[in-house]
């Protein structure tokens, strides 16, 4: 309209985000900004399922299942539109990390994973849920959480028909049909489905223990365990009984503890 059009030269910023504090021009531009708070991501890919917060997005995301992909990993199967990014998933089998933390040491194959990390020491979280107020520091921490609310499981196995809430948890499941174990230790030659085990499997090897509390000092091979252990500083006892109410720090001891009933 002509009032909307009138306000890309006035500079006039009406429209306000209520979370953030950030001002918009138009209406719709803050309605796609909230999408960063809520996580909200309405447009998904026919072809894979994966789902995003802008219809662009889904546009160029959608041509790359039109494109070709000369670049394959000698390694697995998987091929790649350039060259770059075959070399940067080539790190999940060399191991090569060459993004450091400055802070607790820890290394990354990718400048994005380094900055998620960060965010760890920093104690940001910036992605908020609408529902029920909690905080993540990533994108997909929220979006993930989000299904707790809706019990949203759009991922379906055509195997056995699980479904699952992320398609990344849908990849690892397949892996038990398939029998695939592209991920190989060369310290004792045992296999695994996905990187994140065979990184944790690593650390037994190399004696790495990159998760540091703050609170006491103390280092874990696992960011599980650290934080189980964190649970002991602030007293969190998440893991409810549904019987009796016991809580309990981690869920492999509330497993134990239900036999008792």
């Amino acid at each position: 309209s002509l009032r909307k059009h009138e306000k890309t030269h006035t500079g006039e910023k009406n429209e306000k985000c209520l979370v953030c504090g950030k001002c918009f021009t138009l209406k719709s531009n803050l309605v796609q900004h909230q999408r960063r708070h809520t996580g909200e991501r309405p447009y998904q890919c026919p072809e894979c399922g994966i789902r995003f917060m802008h219809s662009g997005e889904l546009k160029r995301h959608q041509m790359r299942h039109k494109e070709e992909k000369p670049y394959q990993c000698g390694e697995c199967v998987k091929s790649f539109v350039t060259r770059k990014e075959l070399q940067v998933h080539q790190r999940v089998h060399t191991g090569e990390k060459p993004f450091k933390c400055g802070e607790c040491g820890q290394c990354f194959s990718q400048k994005q994973h380094l900055g998620r990390h960060q965010r760890v020491h920093t104690g940001e979280k910036p992605y908020s849920c609408v529902e029920c107020e909690k905080c993540f520091g990533t994108k997909g921490g929220l979006w993930n959480h989000h299904k707790t609310h809706t019990g949203e499981k759009p991922y379906q196995c055509n195997e056995c028909g699980r479904f699952y809430c992320t398609s990344s948890a849908l990849r690892s499941h397949v892996k038990i049909h398939t029998g695939e174990k592209n991920y190989k230790c060369l310290d004792c030659g045992r296999t695994f489905a996905q990187s994140g085990s065979f990184r944790n499997h690593s650390r037994i090897h190399t004696g790495e223990k990159p998760y540091k509390c703050l609170e006491c000092g103390e280092c874990f091979a696992q960011s599980s365990a650290l934080r189980m252990h964190t649970r002991h500083h602030t007293g969190e006892w998440p893991y409810k009984c549904a019987e009796c109410e016991k809580s309990f720090h981690c869920k492999s001891n509330l497993k134990m503890h239900q036999k008792v009933h």
